[in-house]
């Protein structure tokens, strides 16, 4: 059954390559049904890959293979809450290993330009800390990591 509400996400003929990639990265992630363009359309034709349902931990996601008109921005981003450094390490640099970008304060973008926020619970926890003067701490040094150190953070937040 088709949930109710899903994410589309738009992609250039890459629907199926992007699903994969999350299938096999992210856990309680899946790749589900492959649906064929019944005629031709703007960025393809009959018979090619116009969409793919999948799940990315659990969320519905449909990729749409709508062709080059619209990119991925930061103004959407999967935000991948971490238990811990190996965890936070292993996801960053599977999307950075396969043609991804780092970006800062833990953010990274996959190959196909969708963003994601790969966050460890300590960081949450850090920048919230009911002690304004820890949690300053630890933001002011997220606010000079790429991929997050949980280390450092921690250390931080201890002052």
């Amino acid at each position: 059954m088709v949930s109710k509400n899903r994410i589309c996400l738009w992609y250039d003929g890459t629907a199926l390559e992007a699903a994969t990639f999350y299938a096999a990265t992210f856990p309680g992630s899946a790749v589900g049904a492959v649906h064929r363009a019944p005629g031709d359309y703007p960025s393809g034709k009959q018979g090619d890959v116009l969409t793919v349902e999948f799940t990315v931990m659990g969320i519905p996601c449909l990729g749409l293979n709508g062709g080059p008109a619209f990119r991925h921005s930061e103004a959407f981003s999967f935000q991948v809450a971490t238990d811990d450094q190996a965890e936070t390490d292993r996801l960053w640099n599977a999307i950075i290993a396969n043609g991804g970008q780092p970006s800062a304060c833990g953010w990274c973008k996959d190959k196909w330009g969708l963003s994601w926020q790969i966050t460890p619970r300590a960081l949450t926890a850090a920048v919230t800390d009911p002690d304004p003067v820890a949690a300053r701490r630890a933001f002011e040094a997220m606010m000079e990591m790429t991929k997050i150190d949980i280390a450092a953070i921690e250390a931080a937040r201890r002052g």
